[in-house]
């Protein structure tokens, strides 16, 4: 009698499945088209042309008399560190500064050594200039709790994250975030070259970026763009995106280059927000980020009111120390968000290294002006020219860059460039 009735029960419950099944087919589909018309909003459009092409792809003859930009070349060492930063500034000198003589200010968080002092001095033919950070603008500030700061920071290094568990690191990323644009020093300039100590250039850079940025109304320039470790920075993009929303920015391409649409239906997707590296929608950053070792950029983008603002904002959230967030995906957020793609520049001729990571441009046929007697001052040899090369006198071969250009933000493209399914576009396809 009970396997008879639930019998019954079973043959009721597989009729109205299947009386019901229209219904169910229906709201599949309605979740399936909600889902690709939310992924369509982050849609990034094919450009119809170049939007950033090199600046030049040949070698120039310097223009050793044109007027100079309000700029400086800025590095933050250590007296320690006197024959990394010599390096750099050699290295510098041999591939460019020796042309455009831009002043050099070198900063740290202590007095500089007279070793240090007399070294830099003896490196560069251009004016250096020797000031330090402000104490304030460097230790913990009054609103962070120094105890559980630091006990975040030695989980942090217990636990692999790179550079984690070294206070001076998170001083430093706080710094380069925002109280950098301030330094006094800085003050009456409007254009920086950013150099760190133990960088290589391995190209000869025969004009003057800062006047092409000029030009070219950019305010922002990079050779190098990585996935960030996502462990470093786990609610960034969260905080980044939650200010976004309350200053009412709208999304642009390039906003959108970096977000990965959740496959997740509404009403669902808002969980996935619990997830780190998420906004309150659901909706991933892909970590890709301008590596900020190396960068060319308008001082008063950064010292301005929206910039300033979302510092701010994170400067007080604390997550510089309770995470391990960098200047480098700090940077990349606020430029995507706030300015416009056609005035981010990707350096594609300058060779640079820095750590293991390096850009080796290929030299440009033809370009390398044999004949030239400013650029023959001293003996120069580089590498051979290849098809399509942009470099001049590159000293590498120009056949391998570690910079992940299938998937990063490493350079706008233009239709046909390359062929990549519409979910994995990013910064390469992107147009105002």
């Amino acid at each position: 009698m009970l396997h008879h009735r639930l019998l019954q029960r079973l043959q009721r419950l597989r009729r109205r499945g299947l009386q019901n099944s229209p219904i169910l087919w229906a709201v599949v589909l309605a979740a399936l088209l909600e889902v690709v018309f939310h992924g369509f909003r982050f849609r990034v459009p094919v450009p119809p042309r170049e939007l950033d092409t090199p600046f030049y792809t040949t070698c120039q003859e310097p223009d050793v008399t044109a007027p100079r930009e309000n700029a400086a070349i800025v590095m933050l060492a250590r007296n320690e560190e006197v024959e990394q930063a010599r390096r750099s500034v050699e290295s510098l000198e041999r591939h460019f500064n020796q042309w455009f003589k831009y002043p050099i200010v070198f900063l740290n968080d202590e007095p500089w050594s007279d070793e240090f002092i007399q070294t830099l001095n003896a490196t560069t033919s251009a004016e250096a200039i020797f000031d330090y950070v402000p104490k304030k603008d460097w230790l913990f500030p009054e609103w962070i709790d120094q105890e559980d700061a630091k006990a975040s920071m030695k989980a942090q290094g217990e636990s692999g994250i790179l550079y984690a568990g070294k206070e001076t690191y998170h001083h430093m990323c706080r710094f380069f975030s925002g109280y950098f644009y301030q330094v006094e020093a800085l003050k009456k300039y409007k254009w920086y070259w950013r150099l760190e100590p133990d960088v290589e250039f391995s190209c000869a850079i025969t004009y003057d970026p800062f006047r092409e940025m000029v030009r070219h109304n950019k305010i922002y320039g990079f050779t190098i763009a990585l996935f960030e470790e996502k462990r470093t920075c786990p609610s960034l993009f969260r905080k980044v995106s939650d200010w976004k929303e309350a200053e009412n920015i709208p999304s642009t391409s390039m906003w959108n280059a970096g977000v990965t649409a959740s496959w997740v239906p509404w009403p669902f997707r808002g969980h996935m927000s619990w997830f780190s590296h998420r906004d309150r929608h659901g909706d991933g950053w892909n970590t890709c980020h301008y590596w900020s070792n190396f960068e060319i950029a308008d001082l008063d983008f950064f010292r301005g009111e929206k910039y300033q603002s979302l510092f701010q904002k994170l400067d007080k959230d604390g997550g510089f120390y309770y995470e391990r967030w960098g200047d480098a995906p700090v940077h990349t957020l606020a430029v995507n968000m706030l300015a416009k793609p056609h005035q981010i520049h990707h350096f594609a001729d300058i060779g640079y290294r820095h750590d293991t990571f390096y850009q080796c441009p290929a030299n440009a046929p033809g370009g390398q002006l044999p004949e030239s007697k400013t650029l023959n001052s001293a003996k120069e040899t580089w590498a051979p020219e290849l098809e399509g090369g942009v470099g001049c006198r590159c000293e590498c071969d120009g056949r391998k860059s570690l910079n992940i250009p299938s998937y990063c933000h490493d350079k706008l493209r233009a239709p046909n460039t390359m062929r990549r399914p519409w979910s994995t576009w990013f910064l390469s396809w992107i147009y105002a």
